[in-house]
């Protein structure tokens, strides 16, 4: 789906910035340079002279091409003139023009009609920085995943969890790096401080820098969220039914740390079906097991996760304690 209208302004307003303190900058920099260097402010006059004439060449009654030729030979001549004189006082030879973050559309975010580089990356620079007031999103990436807090010996039941999640891992990162909007739903389980959380954002970390619109949140806090947009208190809300429901890729952390009542229950079984039958992908993470869960939440919602997640199971001793 698109970005939420409300980042597309976010990052207008940002060019908008942008544009402003550039010309701000411009004319700051114009001012100084013509009281330092009368020559300079003689060539801009000649030059705004000019200006007015191309203003004017509409009513003009002869040759029109020959005249616009004439005046930008002259526009060209000056202009090279100031340069050189810039550079003989010390400054660069566009000292006096905008100097724009990006060159390319000049800071107004689209070429030709077309949205520019600048404007994508602003975009996803403004989703980053969303979850980012959530989670730690910039230090979880699959490079700072470190396999040396889990244990090379081997469990009661031989499975080695530093093997186990070298596995997750991988799969992890292949999940993320060919994510389309078909990709399936992954769940993650594991004790608490297993790396499921980092996972889920080194997932959305990619994701996001392919252009995907990532929801982020923690199932308590999406809970209560669209609790309160239910009940018409969903002004200060961060998550909204559509946003949960809509999004390229929902990153649902935390499952069963809700509160426990009918209507989270009701929420977390719309969020999951809902998403399975538009088929749009889901990453879960949770501290339970199946058989928790199902207590928790019954067969309803349980039969839809181990029927449409792939499960990757995280094992050992809480990592954040080593």
């Amino acid at each position: 789906m698109p970005y939420p209208n409300e980042l597309y302004r976010k990052a207008e307003k940002i060019l908008e910035k942008r544009r402003e303190d550039s010309a701000l900058y411009a004319e700051v920099q114009r001012e100084k340079i013509t009281a330092e260097i009368p020559e300079i402010e003689e060539i801009q006059t000649q030059l705004m002279k000019i200006g007015l004439e191309l203003s004017k060449i509409f009513f003009y009654n002869g040759d029109a091409k020959e005249k616009v030729a004439e005046l930008q030979q002259k526009s060209e001549a000056l202009t090279e003139k100031r340069a050189i004189i810039l550079k003989k006082n010390g400054y660069g030879e566009n000292a006096m023009s905008q100097q724009h973050i990006c060159p390319a559309c000049e800071d107004k975010g689209f070429i030709q009609g077309r949205m520019c580089a600048c404007h994508k990356q602003l975009l996803k620079d403004l989703m980053r920085d969303e979850i980012k007031r959530l989670a730690p999103i910039d230090k979880c990436t699959f490079d700072k995943f470190s396999l040396e807090y889990y244990s090379d010996e081997p469990l009661e039941n031989s499975i080695v969890p530093r093997h186990k999640a070298q596995i997750t891992l991988d799969n992890a990162r292949k999940y993320a790096q060919s994510f389309s909007l078909k990709s399936k739903n992954l769940l993650f389980i594991g004790g608490t401080g297993l790396g499921k959380t980092h996972l889920s954002l080194a997932i959305a970390n990619v994701v996001i820098n392919k252009g995907y619109y990532v929801c982020y949140g923690t199932s308590q806090n999406i809970c209560d969220d669209l609790q309160s947009e239910q009940f018409g208190r969903g002004e200060d809300a961060y998550y909204s039914k559509r946003q949960v429901l809509d999004c390229d890729l929902l990153v649902l952390d935390d499952l069963g740390t809700e509160i426990e009542n009918q209507y989270s229950v009701s929420t977390l079984y719309n969020i999951i079906n809902s998403r399975i039958l538009s088929e749009k992908p889901t990453v879960i993470s949770t501290n339970y097991n199946f058989d928790v869960l199902e207590k928790k939440y019954g067969k309803r919602i349980t039969s839809r996760i181990s029927g449409e997640y792939l499960p990757f199971y995280l094992l050992g001793n809480d990592i954040r304690n080593m």
